[in-house]
């Protein structure tokens, strides 16, 4: 083979029969399938390729480094899950860059733009709302793993990769739990009504207590500690206030605890209480709460390794899914004096 010039990427790439990313990623260290490895390597000696230092030191930095967008980095519940995404980036020899969208899509937008600018080498996202575009991402080669919750509604056509967990199944087992200590009028407030974390949740009570044979009644508000005080307060004051409630994440959980105590009630007397996700805090209050645990920690580090799948083009070439279970901790808040 004649060059005419400097020999480049995208001759070693055509040599080989690969494309310039695995090219990239075999130049760089990266682990990549033994016989396209050899394959580039030979295209390298036989063209006699030498990459010039300063343009792949650019290549390098934009390689080492993932977007984590989230919605509330002072949730515990994803402050546990990034440092799970954290520690497996770390290990692989990438760092994280953090974005919040406060479940806003726009700025979610805005950190997905950013991501395609900075030629990001994947993104793991926590969808704002039901639907978040990553086609651009996609297109430009950058691979999406979504966290707690899907792209949209119907996961099979999804663009990315997803882990969650089971959260249906988890408040249907909080709600028939209630039942079981003797409460017999439960409420949910399940989280924003647009995501479907919050729909899972809402569907699982229902399920619970329409098998119970009872009315369901579900609250929307946001992941956050005054809208769970907001929906807490006007169910309290409503003609027929619920004795119990299956709270949708844990600041949900604090702004309804303070509901319940400025109305003169005690948890476990008055009123059952089970919350989602185990916050430092929970077992701390008296009485100490019940909840429905995520393994927030396990969830990132799964997210981070099927990004990294993705990277190294070692995953299955459909999307994948991955569900973990909850787990149901048993505390005084649910059960009735």
């Amino acid at each position: 083979m004649i060059n005419s010039g400097p020999v480049r990427l995208v001759d070693v790439a055509q040599a080989a029969q690969v494309s310039v990313a695995t090219v990239s990623r075999v130049l760089n260290g990266h682990h990549v399938d033994a016989t396209l490895s050899a394959r580039v390597r030979q295209a390298v000696a036989d063209l006699d390729y030498r990459p010039n230092a300063i343009a792949r030191n650019l290549r390098r930095r934009d390689t080492q480094v993932w977007a984590v967008v989230i919605t509330d980095v002072t949730n515990p519940f994803f402050t546990s899950l990034v440092r799970g995404i954290e520690d497996v980036a770390q290990e692989s020899g990438y760092s994280v860059l953090l974005g919040n969208s406060d479940e806003s899509a726009t700025k979610q937008e805005h950190y997905l733009r950013v991501a395609e600018a900075e030629r990001v080498a994947g993104v793991v996202l926590t969808p704002a709302e039901s639907q978040a575009s990553v086609s651009r991402l996609s297109a430009v080669g950058i691979p999406v793993v979504t966290v707690d919750r899907p792209l949209g509604a119907d996961q099979e056509h999804s663009l990315a990769d997803s882990i969650m967990t089971d959260s249906v199944s988890g408040a249907a087992e909080a709600t028939t739990h209630l039942l079981n200590h003797g409460w017999s009028r439960p409420a949910c407030i399940a989280g924003p009504s647009r995501t479907i974390t919050a729909q899972d949740r809402a569907r699982g009570y229902q399920q619970a207590v329409e098998a119970a044979g009872l009315p369901a009644r579900v609250a929307w508000s946001e992941f956050t500690t005054p809208g769970g005080h907001d929906a807490t307060r006007q169910l309290l004051q409503s003609d027929n206030p619920p004795d119990a409630l299956v709270l949708g994440n844990s600041s949900i959980a604090l702004g309804a605890l303070a509901a319940i105590s400025s109305g003169g009630l005690v948890v476990g007397r008055d009123i059952g209480v089970i919350g989602f996700d185990d916050a430092p805090w929970a077992p701390l209050v008296t009485p100490p709460l019940t909840v429905v645990s995520q393994p927030a920690y396990e969830l990132g580090a799964d997210a981070a390794r099927l990004l990294l799948d993705r990277i190294q083009h070692t995953a299955p070439d459909d999307p994948v899914r991955i569900q973990r279970t909850t787990t149901l901790i048993e505390r005084g808040s649910c059960r009735r004096e």
